[in-house]
């Protein structure tokens, strides 16, 4: 259990799932759709949904490339993290607002697989919190012409390589959306 004291709630994050960042993305319909599967489920058993934007010189803000893509709708009442690096704990309020909520588990869905939801999954476990990577809920563009591997076998390792990240009195793991438990 997470190592973070009165804390035994679980959140749905949802990270940078905008359409400059997820427009050319591996499997984007799919993963969209599984996001919003785990949206409503959340929704439904009262787990808090916290969105996460993400800004910079390619998604400025307010430009159609920094907003959400059209299929996921924010409800006023879910909280929105703006934040301008990779780890989503980094120089924004998502500690307090995880805070307030009493979460020390976290569920992680979004883009970009190789950027900010590893980066988010590790700030979250160095934190102290629980961290489950929905593995058929996150994606990542074609990286191949800078020397990556394919998107989806970035995607696979990141789920392989989740599976089996532990640290002292915290869980992590990698899961499937129709296995999602909050």
């Amino acid at each position: 259990m997470t190592t973070l004291q009165n804390r035994p709630n679980t959140a749905l994050l949802i990270v940078d799932v905008q359409n400059g960042v997820v427009d050319s993305s591996h499997n984007r319909d799919e993963v969209i759709a599984n996001i919003n599967t785990l949206l409503t489920k959340a929704r439904s058993e009262a787990v808090p949904v916290v969105w996460i934007q993400h800004s910079s010189d390619e998604l400025k803000p307010d430009s159609a490339p920094w907003q959400w893509v059209p299929e996921l709708i924010r409800e006023a009442a879910e909280p929105l993290v703006h934040k301008r690096y990779g780890d989503s704990f980094e120089d924004t309020e998502l500690e307090s607002v995880l805070a307030e909520r009493g979460v020390g588990h976290v569920v992680v869905t979004g883009a970009q697989t190789d950027a900010c939801i590893r980066s988010t999954l590790h700030g979250a476990v160095a934190r102290g919190y629980d961290a489950t990577l929905v593995g058929d809920a996150h994606t990542t563009e074609n990286l191949t012409e800078y020397g990556a591997p394919a998107p989806e076998l970035v995607i696979s390792h990141t789920n392989m390589y989740w599976s089996w990240q532990e640290a002292p009195g915290r869980k992590a793991g990698t899961t499937d959306t129709a296995d999602v438990t909050f």
